[in-house]
């Protein structure tokens, strides 16, 4: 059977897993969590990727998220990559650690979005170790299991900044000031009672997370793609606008930085000039870090790596600089 083509488009929202190979562990202690979250936290910066919400768990991890960018594969794959070579070289191993292609599924906005929410959440309260608990202990388990975004969503550990709680806490409906308390009640609703529609879904969902209608319109995307490629990869639905040239993208940083565009091509000691448009480069124009090495003329991307930590760590030990960012993003983002 061949492989089912993976459907793309700016602001699709994903509900998306990676699994150990054949149900090994993926996370054996702390330190690898923490590293994957790095990981994670890496790749949504780079890629412009809306994150919602994760949970880890042994041998699993699950992500909600939105690609404005229509760039997934980009993205799971540069997450797969830098955190199996990490785990390889930590426990002293080779070969493959995740069970083939990540999966990813379209989801419906609304009632759908936030109900998946809620069963991404409870994951770690559905094993068979903790199904038979009582239900004020299963509670205190979800409560204070760490390797999820449950926490901060319900105001017991500060936000992450890589994480936009927003959207799903407005779907609560409630005033602002009370919406991570509803969230928290919808949540643990959950705990009680089984929502079996949802299961349903979730069960089979071969083309999608949502309505019938919205699964019908993924089938027809699919049939399309397979009627117009006879190549076995992914194809994006891109609507116009959703991206910058990178000569745009150039002009704008180096207007913003009152420089001339030769000095992004020129070393210069302590400069972010180049860190900056890199940054944006990949963001906006969904250039990789290889590519914008090109651009610049430098040897690999992990060059271009190295300066966006640079400039990450500048922006978090420095107020202008993460002033300047935000005025270059606001900048470009009045362009899209």
């Amino acid at each position: 059977m061949a492989r089912k083509l993976r459907v793309q488009f700016e602001g699709a929202i994903y509900h998306a897993t990676v699994r150990g190979v054949e149900r090994r562990a993926i996370f054996t202690e702390r330190r690898e969590r923490e590293r994957f979250l790095e990981r994670l936290a890496d790749g949504v910066e780079t890629h412009g990727v809306r994150l919602y919400m994760f949970c880890l768990m042994t041998n699993h991890a699950h992500l909600v998220l939105e690609t404005p960018l229509a760039n997934l594969d980009k993205f799971m794959h540069g997450l797969e990559t830098a955190y199996t070579v990490y785990f390889n070289l930590r426990n002293d191993r080779v070969g493959h650690l995740f069970q083939g292609r990540y999966g990813a599924d379209l989801v419906e906005g609304d009632r759908y979005l936030l109900k998946l929410t809620r069963y991404v959440h409870l994951n770690p309260v559905c094993t068979r170790r903790t199904k038979s608990l009582p239900l004020k202990k299963r509670r205190d388990l979800l409560r204070e299991y760490r390797w999820s975004t449950y926490r901060n969503y319900i105001g017991k550990e500060k936000p992450l900044d890589f994480v936009d709680y927003a959207p799903i806490l407005a779907m609560t409906g409630a005033p602002k000031v009370r919406r991570r308390q509803e969230y928290r009640k919808f949540v643990e609703t959950g705990l009680a009672e089984t929502d079996d529609e949802f299961l349903a879904v979730m069960k089979d969902r071969r083309w999608g997370i949502g309505s019938a209608a919205f699964q019908a319109w993924v089938k027809e995307q699919h049939e399309d793609l397979i009627e117009h490629h006879d190549r076995p990869e992914d194809v994006s639905f891109r609507r116009i606008g959703q991206r910058l040239p990178a000569a745009r993208i150039i002009e704008v940083v180096t207007e913003a930085l009152g420089i001339d565009k030769s000095e992004l091509s020129g070393y210069h000691k302590g400069s972010l000039a180049r860190p900056i448009a890199a940054k944006m480069l990949c963001k906006y124009a969904g250039l990789t870090q290889r590519q914008v090495a090109e651009l610049f003329g430098l040897k690999s991307g992990a060059a271009v790596s190295i300066q966006l930590k640079r400039l990450k760590k500048a922006a978090a030990e420095q107020s202008e600089v993460r002033r300047l960012l935000e005025g270059i993003d606001r900048h470009i983002q009045k362009r899209l």
